[in-house]
């Protein structure tokens, strides 16, 4: 199998494992998750395709929904609460 495949395997395991850590705790570890998606999909671009990246990326707004919105809204200057 190809790295990429294992890397990808490897980032759907640690963004579960993150997942089921208490909030404070997740704050770390799914900023850096949250920042090597974009990676990860662009490699997938690069090596399978489009579709396959519009897939990868599709699964990562659906993982990540929360925290993306949580940043849009602090782009457009809204007020925003965060978790205790």
């Amino acid at each position: 199998m190809s790295m990429l495949l294992w890397l990808c395997i490897g980032w759907v395991f640690a963004s579960a494992l993150v997942a089921m850590l208490p909030m404070r705790w997740q704050y770390l570890p799914g900023v850096l998750l949250l920042l090597a998606a974009p990676v990860l999909i662009g490699s997938i671009a690069m090596t399978i395709g489009f579709w396959a990246a519009l897939a990868a990326l599709l699964a990562f707004g659906s993982m990540f929904r929360n925290p993306l919105r949580y940043f849009w809204k602090r782009l457009k200057g809204q007020m925003v609460e965060r978790p205790q």
